[in-house]
């Protein structure tokens, strides 16, 4: 255990814990910014659906029910434009994070290959590559690493941290590249719900794959667009192939979707008024929050989509965490995500509308 633990950075989030308690001593309490997670309730159609389920004493399939592949098949036909998605194009997985720090285990990557990703990326991209001992990459361009190696390339738009959003141009261009060298391509579309001030296209959409999914793979989560994050409900879609070799796999690895939550996301993928219920919360919180950071004397990078915005001072993430603390205002420090984010730091725009209206004030 020891030997495997040793291939693994740091675990990031230790580190804040000092900050977390300055922010803590705040008279009017903590404004916890730092991580993107869903605050708002589970909408009652989803949590009906999972309570109908609940009496499932057998195992589930981790291909799931015809039911739950009907569900995402059709999601992503009408949602991403995969006009050809078929049952064989997707896959459930017990949550994202999951998928993304086993899939090069599970891809059978190993010593001399190369993972890549973007150079301000979510830190799991690097920890899946340690983890079945390939050597991670970090890219500003895709198309500008030497292919030689790389089997295994990550795309992420809309971007964790940055809020950055690939056109379909670009998207169209790295397709293109990343099939003539024979690589693999996932992309991270987990924030595709929310964007704001750009429209994330995915890598899926028939104008950016020509309606071929070979050598693609798109991965999706209900964490954001449904407050899903407890229920570890996402799934991935593209290339057959290779749904077909992580599906054998996960087979044998027990890696299964429980029913109650399998009947939980077809309701959510089925229901389109609860993804635009939460999208105006996030809107509003979103606003206020980049209003008064703004007037505070940060500059706002990027931030066209997801749930956080990307900011800075012009000084170092740890002055700029140790500041807001003060404030009792806990953020997320930009060098979590590679040494690109060192004077940057990541504001989540998921806490509750009192405690945004508590942050709001703070700044002011």
């Amino acid at each position: 255990m020891a030997a495997v633990s040793d291939r693994l950075p740091a675990f990031p989030w230790d580190k804040l814990e000092p900050y977390k308690k300055t922010a803590a001593a705040h008279a009017d309490g903590i404004v916890d910014l730092s991580v993107g997670t869903p605050v708002d309730p589970v909408p009652q159609l989803i949590r009906r659906a999972l309570i109908d389920a609940a009496d499932s004493p057998g195992y589930p399939t981790v291909w799931g029910t015809v039911a739950l592949r009907d569900a995402i098949t059709g999601w992503v036909r009408g949602r991403l434009g995969a006009s050809a998605a078929e049952h064989r194009n997707v896959l459930p997985v017990v949550g994202s994070k999951e998928l993304v720090a086993w899939l090069p285990t599970q891809l059978g990557l190993g010593a001399g290959d190369k993972v890549a990703y973007p150079r301000l990326a979510y830190p799991t991209y690097e920890v899946g590559a340690r983890l079945c001992g390939a050597e991670p990459v970090v890219y500003d361009d895709p198309t500008e690493l030497d292919p030689a190696g790389v089997k295994l390339l990550w795309l992420n738009s809309p971007s964790n941290p940055t809020g950055k959003v690939l056109a379909k141009e670009e998207l169209v261009r790295i397709v293109a590249w990343a099939r003539e060298h024979g690589i693999l391509l996932f992309s991270d579309e987990c924030y595709l719900e929310l964007g704001w001030e750009a429209e994330p296209v995915s890598v899926l959409h028939d104008d950016v794959c020509g309606g071929s999914y070979e050598g693609i793979v798109a991965v999706h989560s209900l964490s954001k667009r449904s407050n899903l994050a407890g229920y570890r409900a996402a799934f991935v879609a593209g290339d057959a192939d290779v749904l077909g070799e992580l599906l054998e796999i996960r087979k044998h690895g027990g890696m299964m979707t429980p029913a109650p939550v399998q009947a939980a996301t077809v309701a959510a993928l089925g229901d389109v008024v609860h993804v635009e219920e939460q999208r105006e919360r996030y809107a509003a919180r979103r606003a206020a929050l980049r209003a008064a950071l703004e007037s505070h004397g940060f500059r706002v990078e990027h931030s066209e989509a997801s749930l956080y915005l990307w900011v800075t001072r012009d000084e170092p993430c740890w002055d700029t965490v140790a500041h807001l603390a003060d404030l009792g205002i806990l953020v997320a420090p930009g060098d979590f995500y590679g040494e690109a984010g060192a004077r940057f730091v990541r504001v989540a725009f998921t806490a509750t509308d009192e405690r945004v209206e508590a942050a709001v004030k703070r700044l002011g």
